[in-house]
């Protein structure tokens, strides 16, 4: 139990929780302030504060009681196998918990904290490409999972005979966007096409952009005069009115050309501010990328879809393997990483770019 507590420590653990609540009541005492907002930019980064804090104190008395839980479980385990097996059960679950601890102290960007807006678009390469979309859909939904993220689709336009052509999805949770840019690129997928008769092998490609889904007390400016906005009947799950009204909403930002979407909500009125909560977003990143003129990162975003450019790649056939080319970090159980398993990518990415 010694070595997990020094772990903890070196990971942001076993900090002054008592320290942490009063500091926690000063910034309740200033956010509860009549002109709190009066500026903007400090007040967001006070209740970012707060949120670490908040988050900080609940993993430290979360981890403060399953140390205790051990001690307790290890005093029985030489003679009882039922609190053995309950005892290695816990220490599996502390190893997780310490590991995304450790990794989430890797992410100190301002916007890290927040939650994320993604959008797959699949490669050339027709059918295959748009399947291999889907997978990575289904990858990214399973790990959010697996993390206690909630998920929700904003728009997901079929494909012609399978997969997709597009989708945007929201991630919600903490640490949401510091983690999933690290996944932000190009994804090379290369198997036994299903889709071929001959059962040759094919290279697929598909690409995972990530934005912050912006604060609603963050100024964006939008004017009203560069907007096109399109209606459409809906194609995909949603409300009862789909497929009998125009109620998908498609948002055209003129200047910049950047398009959003949403269609499953259950009214026009609600797809069209859930896509203007995407355009915003997009905005603000487009705003960041000028400003501080990122290069890794925003590159592997501007890649282009094709050969050359993956961050990773699936290997299901001749043999398998998935290896990230940013890392070199390689895994040989591929079903797990499709699966969700993708928290050691995440952590070796975030390793290599702090040393960086």
């Amino acid at each position: 139990m010694r070595t997990y507590a020094r772990e903890w420590n070196s990971s942001g653990g076993f900090f002054d929780v008592p320290a942490g609540r009063e500091e926690l009541k000063r910034i309740e005492n200033e956010a509860s302030s009549p002109d709190f907002w009066n500026d903007q930019e400090a007040a967001q980064k006070l209740l970012q504060q707060r949120s670490v804090l908040e988050r900080k104190i609940q993993r430290q008395e979360h981890f403060d009681s399953q140390i205790g839980d051990a001690g307790v479980l290890l005093e029985f385990a030489g003679e009882d196998d039922e609190s053995l097996k309950e005892l290695r059960s816990l220490i599996a679950r502390l190893e997780h918990e310490l590991s995304q601890a450790e990794t989430e102290m890797l992410l100190a960007g301002e916007n890290d904290q927040l939650n994320a807006i993604c959008t797959i678009h699949p490669g050339a390469g027709g059918t295959e490409s748009q399947d291999w979309a889907d997978m990575l859909l289904r990858m990214y939904l399973k790990w959010a999972e697996q993390r206690g993220l909630k998920t929700e689709i904003l728009d997901y336009q079929l494909g012609e005979e399978a997969g997709l052509k597009s989708v945007t999805f929201r991630v919600e949770g903490a640490y949401a966007y510091g983690l999933l840019s690290a996944e932000a690129g190009v994804h090379r997928l290369v198997r036994i096409s299903p889709f071929d008769q001959a059962a040759r092998r094919h290279t697929s490609f598909a690409s995972l952009f990530v934005y912050p889904e912006i604060d609603e007390n963050i100024e964006v400016a939008v004017n009203e005069k560069d907007l096109r906005v399109d209606t459409y009947r809906a194609t995909g799950a949603g409300g009862q009115h789909i497929n009998t009204t125009d109620s998908a909403v498609r948002i055209t930002h003129i200047p910049t050309g950047i398009v959003v979407q949403c269609q499953n909500q259950r009214s026009q009125h609600q797809n069209r501010a859930v896509a203007m909560q995407v355009l915003r977003s997009r905005l603000y990143k487009l705003e960041l990328e000028k400003r501080r003129a990122e290069t890794a990162e925003l590159e592997a975003n501007k890649a282009d879809i094709s050969f050359g450019s993956q961050i990773r790649s699936y290997v299901l056939a001749p043999y398998r393997l998935v290896k990230d080319t940013r890392t070199k970090l390689e895994r040989c159980n591929v079903d797990a990483v499709l699966a969700g398993d993708l928290d050691d990518f995440i952590k070796a990415y975030l390793l290599s770019k702090k040393a960086a």
